[in-house]
């Protein structure tokens, strides 16, 4: 093997070799999807079988009892403490590398009990970067503007008003609490009835984000930092606060991925300023991946910072399956290349020129779906994992099964991960699946297509439930305030 990695066959022949085991930890594999087939010795431990116990490299240890989960990092941090799984990394042997969707400085020290290194930048920068206000700062020193805002506390509706009005950023407003996902804590605010509905999740939290409302595109763009420079993946649609798939409005439900989905000169500019932050990310000492939401105004085009999340995110499987990273490599294994000390070397302006071109962008959507009635019962039945059809009269049927996206051969057929299980609790907000498809998911407007609504309903006519018992009909089954994708 060179000392020196020089080009793309190098690193992927680096890591088809590779000896030390790499386990990725989360609630399920989704983030991370097929990444096994181009790392050797990678392995999934995940929380949730989305499988039925038939993927060769997801581990999933027996329930133990354990206090409800409130994070990611709560389902992480149980894993990790699970004598199945501690037995099944020991068994193994090397020097395991963990990456992780979420974690804390808890994780950090159960990692570091087994012996693991973790491949991410410390938790407690990754906090700090995930502060939706420090965004905003790193964002002004890159020179990547976000919408017209100001960051204050606020201690009543009067005082917000006064805010705006110093900032000339008129009273048609979405404010945004530090931490959290963007269903749970953005929140729109035109009126004083407005604030009043949601004041108690304003009032006190510290500074809060204050922006001008516009009319605008959702989209989002990975990036991963190196100390060759900023690696830069497409930028992808995505689904927001569509009924048919989710409760929240705001809230993401999924991305599509194609090359005319926005204009060559929004594309091109939402790439440079992407590279431009992710420069910054590097002197702020952050490294590996990284995702940024932009939102582009429908009206002139201007492209806004939304918000950044360091690590990988829902949105990384669809980077991950991109042409390009079958022609080069996934955007992921440059992560893992910048912490496996390997020395290597990459023009990074001639790999994200050839990433830029819009041949190498395949079309594909993906919709997460949620049960979005305001009920709750006891799943009995649900769609497994595997590819689905489309039959002519639009009703969806399993055809077989398969944990390969690339196995979805034409538009009339999808590939679905199940994350419901029968015996599950089913409440409003609850993932039933990831429906994954080729083809776009939305029309030129930004609305559903019709295909799209025949696909969400064939798979939601195939889940079923039973009340449940009168004696646990209580509050205590309250929406948890984390998604686990």
């Amino acid at each position: 093997m060179p000392t020196v990695l020089k080009n793309i066959s190098e690193i992927r022949r680096f890591f088809h070799r590779n000896e030390d085991p790499v386990y990725f930890i989360s609630a399920t594999n989704f983030n991370l999807l097929g990444l096994d087939e181009w790392v050797k010795n990678f392995k999934y431990i995940c929380y949730i079988d989305c499988y039925g116990g038939k993927h060769p490299n997801v581990f999933c240890p027996s329930e133990q009892p354990h206090a409800e989960f409130q994070s990611i990092e709560d389902i992480n941090n149980y894993l990790l403490q699970h004598k199945e799984v501690i037995d099944f990394i020991k068994r193994r042997g090397g020097k395991p590398k963990f990456v992780f969707l979420m974690f804390d400085e808890e994780t950090e020290r159960l990692s570091k009990e087994l012996g693991a290194d973790v491949w991410f930048p410390k938790a407690k920068l990754r906090t700090n970067m995930d502060n939706k206000i420090e965004t905003v700062r790193i964002g002004n020193k890159a020179g990547v503007p976000s919408v017209p805002n100001v960051l204050a506390e606020v201690k009543d509706y009067e005082d917000l008003k006064k805010t705006c009005e110093k900032a000339g950023i008129g009273h048609d407003l979405v404010l945004q609490s530090a931490f959290g996902d963007s269903g749970h804590t953005t929140f729109f605010i035109k009126s004083e009835a407005d604030f009043r509905r949601h004041e108690h999740e304003i009032v006190g939290e510290g500074e809060i984000k204050i922006m001008k409302r516009i009319d605008c595109r959702g989209s989002a763009i990975e990036g991963c930092a190196t100390k060759e420079g900023t690696i830069v993946g497409p930028l992808m649609t995505e689904l927001v606060g569509f009924k048919e798939l989710t409760p929240y409005r705001g809230g993401w439900c999924g991305n599509e991925i194609l090359s005319t989905a926005f204009p060559p000169k929004v594309r091109q500019k939402a790439r440079e300023l992407t590279f431009k932050f992710g420069e910054q990310l590097r002197k702020e000492g952050y490294r590996g991946y990284f995702e940024l939401d932009f939102l582009i105004d429908k009206k002139t085009g201007d492209i806004w910072l939304g918000e950044l999340n360091p690590r990988i995110t829902g949105a990384s499987s669809m980077t991950n399956h991109a042409a390009f990273a079958h022609a080069d490599a996934p955007l992921f294994l440059f992560h893992l290349l910048e912490f496996s000390k390997k020395k290597f070397q990459l023009d990074v302006d001639e790999l994200n020129a050839r990433w830029a071109d819009s041949a190498n962008i395949d079309s594909w959507s993906q919709m997460v779906i949620k049960h979005t009635d305001d009920s709750v019962d006891i799943c009995t039945a649900s769609p497994e994992t595997g590819i689905y059809k489309m039959l002519e009269d639009g009703s969806v049927v399993y055809d077989r099964f398969d944990y390969h996206r690339r196995a979805v051969e034409s538009e009339n057929e999808a590939f679905f991960l199940r994350i419901l299980q029968p015996g599950d609790y089913r409440y409003e907000g609850a993932d039933i699946g990831i429906l994954v498809t080729r083809g776009r998911s939305m029309t030129k407007n930004f609305q559903l297509n019709e295909r799209a609504k025949k696909w969400i309903h064939g798979i939601k006519k195939t889940v079923d439930g039973k009340p449940l018992p009168v004696a646990n009909a209580g509050p205590a089954l309250a929406d948890p305030a984390f998604k686990i994708l």
